[in-house]
């Protein structure tokens, strides 16, 4: 690859941009999906299943683009851009259609093609990061994606509490604001990653590079292989950053699934059942809290480079996992709702932290040759315990913990606690960002 040439704030800025439209699509399938489901007439039941399509698509499709972008370079359109691109166009299609969803099958197709839009854009995205950056310039880099997953994500949640007080009625089965936010979005998605591509170029690789590019070009199980033989070269820092993974990205599951009936519980005293009202109130304050802590995590993710260059990642990760901890076990005993913003303001430090600084604890020993497939690999670990909390923690929750929502928080809150002190084990390679 080519000299890395230091780039300024607003360089490292316009190429970090598309990663906005991303996370704005992804903010979108947290926080509109479910209620479109149950406009469609979802059963709870149901739930679970329709929602498979981000983890299995992650699982299946973030790796093998990875894999084949480590093997692409075209003159003109470079090595990661016609992935994110392609990704982000599949996404911007997706997010136009949804909202004319005429049967709930229809939806969980359009969410299957949409998860697969944003993986596919996904780690190209963080791997041309890493290709463009010196080993100085990367916690700004991968920090900065943080900052537009906040932005993204809070922006997403905002549009699902101001339209409906600015758009209302129905346009056939939906109600109308679903389709000014899912517009919004695909004009987001394709817009921004247009941005980040015409203000910044690629580094060409060097000719050495290019001749191990060609002969590493196979048939159509190439991908495949090359996935399957970079798991069996794995430093062994990114088996360790897998199992703090396995602890921390199960105790956001328990998050996300069980935040609104936590709230209900604590603040309202209601269930979905006892309280329809009630709970609906719930859930609509379940949205300001969630925009909160991703507020706070674009606040905070630069504050977070700073750090990581003084105290090592390593330190950084774990302190900022223990304070989203203290966030989930305070969480499920408040029953001011307006204290909530607090407790949740630890979690949003945490988010700034998940979305950027593990990378430069396994970036050093990653050969830049395969960043792309490695970077897919790391996706795997992160679904894989979204997958496994999907099958296990129904039984968790049904024989341990009393079907108790607030014990599923304060479950959350002790894995994280585990997580931190994995963290503090990893062993990382001496690096000017490594203690």
């Amino acid at each position: 690859m080519g000299v890395k040439l230091r780039l300024n704030f607003w360089q490292i800025w316009n190429m970090n941009v598309g990663f906005f439209g991303i996370q704005y699509s992804f903010g979108l399938q947290q926080s509109a999906v479910n209620p479109i489901y149950d406009f469609l007439g979802a059963t709870p039941d149901q739930i679970p299943l329709l929602n498979l399509a981000g983890p299995m698509t992650g699982l299946l499709i973030q790796p093998l683009i990875g894999a084949m972008s480590d093997k692409t370079w075209h003159p003109k359109w470079g090595r990661r851009k016609p992935y994110f691109f392609a990704g982000a166009l599949l996404c911007s299609i997706a997010l136009m259609l949804f909202p004319f969803s005429s049967s709930l099958w229809m939806a969980a197709g359009l969410l299957w093609i949409l998860d697969a839009g944003n993986n596919t854009a996904m780690e190209p995205y963080r791997a041309f990061i890493a290709d463009k950056l010196d080993e100085e310039q990367l916690p700004l880099g991968f920090q900065m994606q943080s900052f537009f997953t906040g932005f993204g994500q809070t922006l997403a949640n905002l549009s699902l509490f101001i339209f409906p007080m600015i758009i209302v009625g129905k346009t056939g089965s939906l109600p109308s604001w679903v389709y000014a936010s899912f517009f919004l979005g695909a004009i987001c998605s394709i817009g921004t990653i247009w941005w980040s591509m015409k203000t910044t170029t690629e580094i060409p690789p060097s000719e050495e590079e290019l001749l191990h590019i060609k002969e590493k070009k196979g048939g159509l199980f190439d991908p495949l292989i090359e996935i399957f033989s970079a798991i069996g070269d794995m430093p062994k820092v990114m088996w360790q950053l897998a199992l703090v993974y396995l602890f921390q990205w199960y105790a956001l599951f328990c998050y996300w699934q069980n935040s609104s009936k936590s709230i209900a519980l604590s603040v309202w005293g209601a269930t979905p059942q006892s309280n329809p009202a009630a709970y609906e109130e719930a859930v609509g304050w379940t949205g300001l809290v969630n925009g909160w802590y991703n507020i706070v995590t674009f606040v905070t993710a630069f504050a977070l480079v700073g750090f990581a260059k003084k105290f090592g990642p390593k330190k950084v990760h774990a302190s900022c996992l223990i304070l989203a901890a203290i966030g989930f076990l305070v969480f499920p005993h408040i029953e001011n709702k307006n204290l909530l913003f607090f407790a949740i303001t630890g979690f949003g430090i945490g988010w700034a932290s998940m979305m950027g600084i593990p990378y430069l604890m396994i970036v050093a020993d990653i050969p830049k040759e395969r960043y792309g497939v490695y970077m897919g690999i790391i996706n795997m670990m992160i679904v894989i315990p979204m997958i496994f909390q999907n099958l296990s923690f129904g039984y968790i929750l049904k024989h341990f913990l009393n079907n108790d929502p607030r014990l599923a928080i304060s479950f959350a809150g002790v894995l994280l606690v585990i997580a931190a002190f994995c963290t503090l084990l990893i062993k990382i390679k001496k690096t000017k960002l490594s203690e």
